[in-house]
């Protein structure tokens, strides 16, 4: 290397890390706020939130790909927790953050174990439809759980609904005061994000501050955030016992999918855009990791979220440096920042979590989904769960919702029959193109979803009956190229279809066939499969053709 090109690389290098600081410096001031915000949705201590955010960030620089993604507590994460804990201690108190803690360890021990099993495609089980109408439903009944706090009151309710009427009950108690400044401060953030590229929720919350220095908001009903405890991280593990840790692996299961399958999305969505290459196991092994560290520091779960990690990118972060100063900033924030975090206003705090989570109230996505009709009922489905049954059981329910919708798919097999288009070797769909020619005493058929045992079963049998339906068949060809590799189950029943054909005087043969699976076919039964598996269909058609000749004669 030359010392011009040494030189230049020395500069590019300094001109990243000053980019990325001021992205790390940008991100902190939102990270912050956030994090305290969310740790009222979560039940937990403002510490806990802080160790949470720097466990995140750190861990997710040295280990993962992304160079936008910032790994943080996220406001689905932080109510999914709550939730899951209070099903486990009803009471509440230590119990509670004891749960929480040992949930979020229990989580990262299980996306690490996922990833060493190489299960990194795990989050394509939760369908992009119902992930749009979980976290639409969850914004909803967080946005809601807010308004007690903008409204100076105290108010449950068993569901979104019940708490909504709750509230209207409670009219006479409302603090105006503290309605307006809520109000004022989502005017704000909204007005600031919509024409600036500036920190909304620092700037907000900055205000707030302010204001809670220059007045006594206590004389206008309008509580603040009040002393809280902060010291260095310590690790540990909650005090549960073993039957306890049981109970809790039950519920870290789901949670585990939603956190995983909200970051890929995140993780995904800015690599394409930015034609970065992002592996999953890597992701899913980051992530396992960052919330393992942060459950043993008595931290939240966290995530990569995508108001977050997009705010990471517009400030123009180059490299994971980013998310390194933003920790760093955090640190320093946390440190030297603490009385003023103890007097953010609570209604100004709540309208900072209602304002990072109207971007999830866009209908867009489901009302796409109506217009194209594919896929809105398990939409609706997942929000009627999440406002009718709580977050958590929702949660389970969207989950079990996508893997009906799969095991549905995969239980009801399509095979396509397929014939060459004019002479040009091009074998396609026959429905599809009726004018394509089919061969005389061949019958070409393509299952279009892998064979596994799920599905295999169900595919042969649709293979018998169009079988039936054309006597005059002498030879099949059946195109695996849905099928990347084969397992027991569809192995087994490859070899039974053949001994069938057999005994009816069909010969079979295949096409398509990718490596894997004509290794495992070779192996196991050579003697049915030697000489009848084809790179391609035309090859496989030009073989029976021959082998019709040398019948015919």
């Amino acid at each position: 290397m030359t010392n011009k090109a040494i030189q230049t690389f020395f500069n590019s290098t300094t001109t990243f890390k000053i980019i990325d600081l001021f992205a790390g410096l940008s991100v902190a001031s939102i990270l912050l706020p956030e994090a305290v915000a969310y740790a009222a949705i979560a039940h937990l201590t403002i510490q806990a939130a802080i160790s949470a955010l720097l466990a995140g960030l750190f861990c997710y620089a040295c280990l993962g790909a992304s160079r936008f993604a910032i790994v943080s507590p996220t406001s689905s994460s932080a109510a999914l927790v709550a939730a899951a804990a209070l099903s486990l201690a009803p009471a509440g108190g230590p119990d509670q953050a004891a749960f929480s803690f040992a949930l979020v360890i229990l989580i990262g021990c299980g996306l690490i174990v996922l990833a060493f099993a190489r299960l990194g495609r795990l989050s394509a089980f939760v369908s992009r439809p119902v992930l749009h109408g979980f976290s639409f439903a969850l914004a909803f009944t967080i946005i809601v759980k807010q308004l007690p706090k903008i409204l100076g009151i105290e108010a449950t309710g068993s569901n979104p609904f019940t708490l909504l009427m709750a509230i209207v009950s409670s009219i006479s108690m409302w603090s105006w005061w503290s309605l307006a400044s809520g109000i004022v401060a989502l005017v704000l953030l909204v007005g600031i994000k919509k024409t600036t590229r500036l920190p909304a929720a620092f700037i907000v919350l900055a205000l707030g501050i302010g204001l809670s220095y220059v007045s006594d908001l206590s004389r206008y009903s309008v509580s603040v955030v009040g002393h809280f405890a902060l010291g260095f991280p310590s690790i540990s593990l909650p005090r549960i016992n073993m039957k306890q840790w049981l109970d809790a692996a039950e519920l870290a299961g789901g949670l585990l999918v939603i956190v995983f399958s909200e970051s890929w999305g995140s993780i995904r969505s800015l690599a394409i855009k930015h034609e970065d290459v992002v592996e999953p196991n890597r992701e899913l092994f980051s992530l396992g990791a960052a919330n393992l560290a942060s459950g043993l520091i008595q931290g939240m779960p966290v995530g990569a979220g995508f108001s977050a990690s997009v705010a990471n990118e517009t400030s123009g972060a180059q490299t994971r440096w980013a998310g390194v100063y933003a920790g760093l900033s955090v640190l320093l924030l946390a440190i030297f920042g603490k009385p003023l975090i103890e007097h953010i206003p609570e209604p100004v705090l709540a309208a900072t979590v209602v304002g990072a989570l109207l971007h999830s109230l866009n209908p867009q996505p489901i009302i796409e989904l109506w217009r194209i009709n594919r896929d809105q009922y398990l939409t609706l489905a997942a929000i009627i769960s999440v406002l009718f049954f709580g977050v958590l059981h929702g949660m389970l329910i969207a989950v079990g919702l996508s893997i009906a919708s799969a095991i549905r798919t995969f239980s009801q097999p399509a095979v396509r029959e397929l014939t060459e288009l004019d002479t040009t070797r091009n074998y396609v769909d026959r429905e599809n193109h009726p004018n394509a020619l089919p061969h005389p005493d061949i019958l070409i058929l393509r299952p279009e979803e892998p064979l596994f045992f799920a599905s295999v079963d169900g595919i042969i049998d649709v293979i018998k009956s169009l079988l039936k339906s054309r006597n005059d068949c002498k030879i099949l060809i059946l195109s695996l190229e849905q099928s990347s590799d084969l397992d027991s189950s569809a192995r087994d029943s490859l070899i039974e279809l053949c001994h069938f054909l057999n005994k009816n005087r069909i010969i079979t043969l295949f096409a398509r066939v990718k490596d894997p699976v004509r290794l495992l076919l070779l192996k196991t039964a050579p003697d049915i499969f030697q000489d009848k598996l084809f790179w391609s269909v035309a090859d496989a058609a030009n073989s029976a053709d021959t082998l019709l000749l040398d019948l015919h004669h």
